[in-house]
């Protein structure tokens, strides 16, 4: 089964001597029954013209920022919505510099920004260049936004010297995007389960107890389980995030909903517990709004355990199950205990003490413990890299 047909490609052309090489890569898209369409960028027509891209592509050429022949088709919006995949090859130490200052100050880079895509960026530059301290810097800034990168290589350059900064070859770049689809129709056969957010239990009709929780690092690995092809559930309490895309999104209040809700979509083959669901709960919710009084003692009880309860289930248990820890001291010690006393696969744990990190913060920094009596830590970077490093060791384990 060839995973490139039928596929949608975005393809932006940048000003470079590699640019020659787009032509081959097309045709090779083509041949594998891929849908290309292209980005040229000003300074890229000086090296390939509108007229041979779009004879290899049979599509139009985008070139200007609104489409005059539509004016009700905003392309920068259109053309984000319509790839499967943005390639930019080849990737310009200019074109890098811009995308990660998130300029967008033309159709390519406008598009670039728009997108909630996968995007592949090919290098090509001068050797010294790419060894340029702030090229570096740009690039790892674009990893930690989720790029990903294919090349460059090590050869001979049009301006003479010799080094990294040749751009991948256009067979390669093909290979690495046809493994990108083909990982994706793996996993179409997985099913996945995310709790996110905080929970409220009411107190009365105004109050409750909740846990500090944006939801943002379980929105993210929803994202990463969507995007690499799984079905996806995600439940998730009171947030002021946007409600996921193109998985099951189903939103939640109170811990005994978010636990109905997880057995409703069982079984799966993963689920992971990132929701900071409240201990605790009111032993009597109060129908009406109580009083302001000087003091007001509350008597609470223990609330559901969730990842216990589905950890421990005969027939509903996923094949993979993972909760979450924020800690605030003994990480090492505390992850441990939850992982053996909810009898869980897979504890995932950062220190809340570190104010750069969790809760609101873009960034994460977390350790894993696996049932194995093994560990890793995944060093700080940003939210939905985190994300994708999970669900990456997710796949490899399922597989």
């Amino acid at each position: 089964m060839n995973s490139l047909s039928n596929k949608k490609i975005l393809m932006v052309i940048c000003g470079g001597i590699s640019a020659y090489k787009c032509l081959e890569i097309i045709r090779g898209l083509k041949k594998n029954n891929v849908q290309v369409k292209t980005i040229l960028t000003k300074s890229a027509k000086e090296f390939v013209t509108p007229l041979s891209i779009s004879s290899l592509s049979q599509e139009k050429v985008y070139e200007d920022m609104f489409n005059v022949e539509n004016e009700s088709e905003m392309d920068h919006i259109a053309l984000s919505r319509w790839a499967d995949l943005i390639l930019i090859a080849p990737a310009t130490a200019n074109t890098i510099s811009k995308l990660s200052y998130g300029l967008a100050d033309d159709l390519a880079s406008t598009v670039i920004l728009a997108s909630d895509k996968d995007i592949y960026l090919a290098p090509a530059m001068n050797v010294r260049m790419w060894e340029h301290p702030l090229t570096k810097e740009n690039l790892n800034k674009l990893k930690n936004y989720g790029y990903k990168i294919i090349g460059p290589e090590i050869g001979d350059m049009a301006c003479g010297e010799f080094g990294k900064g040749k751009m991948t070859e256009p067979n390669e770049i093909i290979k690495e995007i046809r493994s990108y689809f083909s990982i994706k129709e793996k996993n179409k056969k997985f099913k996945a389960l995310v709790t996110a957010g905080p929970t409220r239990e009411y107190i009365d009709p105004v109050r409750f107890i909740t846990n500090k929780s944006s939801g943002k690092q379980g929105y993210e690995i929803a994202k990463s389980f969507r995007d690499n092809g799984f079905e996806t559930t995600l439940i998730s309490g009171e947030t002021n995030l946007e409600p996921v895309t193109g998985v099951n999104f189903i939103k939640v209040e109170t811990a005994k909903e978010m636990y109905n809700e997880t057995i409703n979509n069982l079984p799966t083959d993963v689920a992971i517990f990132s929701a900071a669901v409240s201990d605790f709960k009111v032993k009597r919710y109060k129908n009406e709004k109580l009083k302001k009084k000087e003091n007001l003692n509350l008597d609470l009880i223990k609330n559901i355990d969730i990842l216990a309860n589905v950890s421990k289930h005969n027939s509903l248990r996923p094949r993979l199950t993972i909760g979450f820890a924020a800690e605030t001291s003994n990480l090492i010690k505390n992850s441990l205990k939850k992982l053996n006393e909810k009898n869980c696969d897979w504890i995932v744990a950062n220190d809340i003490s570190d104010k750069s990190i969790g809760f609101d913060s873009e960034e994460n920094k977390v350790s894993i413990f696996y049932k194995n009596n093994t560990s890793e830590t995944l060093d700080k970077m940003n939210k939905s890299l985190i994300a994708k490093e999970l669900v990456n060791r997710v796949i490899e384990k399922l597989n």
